[in-house]
């Protein structure tokens, strides 16, 4: 074989090598049927892996930190506060995704993954995750500013960016859940950095109603990809169609693949087969 023949060979072989998503399943002490992270956490891995119009993906479960980090394209938190800073070695973690981020790795984090403690911040509220993600959930505690976290029994979500590839194929929808917001942006009045977007808003809380972020997404300096997302509370949440494409559109984008025109299509999960503990398993 010529040179130029296996370097063609080689190209190919690179570009048919599947993107690699680690989805980083953390601690959680919810009630079963809401958060449900781990049955989140596999729910998330099988619709990746069956997506209709996009392929080339292989996710994988994790509950450790895995040491084999070199072909991750991005990494999906989930959990109760950001994982990293719950799991053993959050020192490692952290620098570990440091490096990770200075690569242009991508980041994405799920409802109440995208949370700072008062205990993991300085008072001036600064921390990787503002860079890294474009803002928070900034906790109880705080004192340099407060979200809010209010389960609503109806609320509805609404498109804020239409021009964006996070946004295709799904529309405005309406659920119980609870959607954070009053969320962390910045410290210049808690404006969006340059770089960052609106990707969804809600009217809240509907006795004061003004419109509030839910998502959002950062092109990031080092060529990563951010997006954060403030739902699911309920694991039901998954089974809207909109909701649903909306965080797989985020994934997606988030390891720098190509979201299709219409937003990324999958078929409607059976949330009982991801064994979450809300639901009593189907005898054999």
């Amino acid at each position: 074989m010529n040179r130029r023949a296996f370097l063609s060979t080689a190209a190919v072989a690179a570009a048919a090598k599947p993107s690699r998503v680690l989805i980083v399943e953390g601690p959680s002490k919810h009630p079963p049927g809401t958060h449900e992270v781990a049955a989140g956490a596999r729910l998330m891995k099988d619709c990746l892996e069956r997506m209709k119009n996009v392929s080339g993906v292989a996710a994988e479960v994790v509950t450790a930190w895995p040491s084999d980090l070199a072909s991750v394209a991005t990494a999906v938190f989930i959990g109760d506060v950001f994982p990293p800073l719950r799991m053993p070695e959050s020192d490692r973690i952290m620098k570990d995704l440091d490096a990770m981020m200075k690569h242009g790795c991508g980041i994405v984090c799920i409802h109440f993954a995208t949370g700072l403690q008062a205990k993991d911040l300085p008072p001036s509220g600064d921390h990787p995750l503002l860079r890294w993600m474009g803002g928070y959930f900034s906790t109880g505690g705080a004192a340099h500013h407060k979200s809010v976290a209010r389960v609503f029994p109806s609320v509805t979500i609404t498109p804020s960016a239409s021009s964006h590839s996070i946004c295709r194929g799904w529309k405005e929808f309406t659920l119980p859940e609870e959607p954070y917001y009053n969320n962390y942006f910045g410290p210049d009045g808690n404006r969006m950095a340059p770089g960052v977007t609106a990707l969804a808003t809600a009217m809240l809380p509907p006795e004061a109603p003004k419109s509030e972020v839910v998502a959002w997404s950062v092109e990031r300096a080092d060529g990563g990809r951010g997006f954060a997302v403030v739902m699911p509370h309920f694991y039901k949440t998954w089974k809207d169609d909109d909701f649903r494409q909306f965080a797989l559109n985020g994934i997606v984008w988030s390891a720098k693949l190509a979201v299709p025109k219409g937003g990324v299509k999958t078929a409607a999960p059976d949330l009982a087969a991801y064994a979450p503990a809300s639901i009593e398993p189907k005898p054999r």
